[in-house]
């Protein structure tokens, strides 16, 4: 199966979100999407972007489709004192896995962080993903057993 990676740009946030809802739907988590292809439009392409994306895209009969994405931001780590990016979701359809798109999404985004002088290329995968962990191992990642995730969430 044939595709390509490219950057997210101005006009793909309604194909992103609906990815993004695919997401959320695979992870069990569809009840805590809030968001809106509006508002991704205004944190990945207004003048304060704070995320980037890049997108798997399939062609059949002249048609491009989305396929995946990788969303990911910068950060910052102290003991490194050193940039880096964080990795805050990985994703292809069902229907397209298999075919190397996660593998080559990573490694768009991993490419990125080395161009830029990150230090590091950091994500969270959900304990019970058992598909995406050994994924992730086979690709080299360190899966840390220490860590949690913590968070304060502020009402929408």
């Amino acid at each position: 199966m044939a595709f390509a990676i490219r950057p997210a740009v101005l006009g793909d946030e309604a194909a992103l979100f609906g990815l993004i809802e695919g997401l959320a739907h695979y992870a069990r988590l569809a009840h805590e999407v809030t968001g809106s292809a509006a508002a991704l439009r205004e944190h990945l392409f207004g003048p304060r972007a704070t995320a980037e994306a890049v997108l798997a895209e399939h062609e059949t009969d002249g048609v491009k489709q989305a396929i995946g994405f990788a969303l990911y931001f910068p950060h910052f780590s102290t003991f490194r004192t050193q940039p880096g990016l964080y990795l805050e979701d990985l994703f292809v359809l069902e229907s397209h896995r298999g075919h190397g798109v996660g593998r080559a999404l990573l490694a768009e985004v991993r490419r990125i962080a080395e161009a830029r002088g990150a230090g590091r290329l950091e994500w969270a995968v959900l304990q019970w993903n058992e598909k995406a962990i050994a994924f992730y191992r086979a690709l080299g990642a360190e899966i840390l057993p220490d860590y949690r995730v913590c968070r304060i969430s502020f009402p929408v």
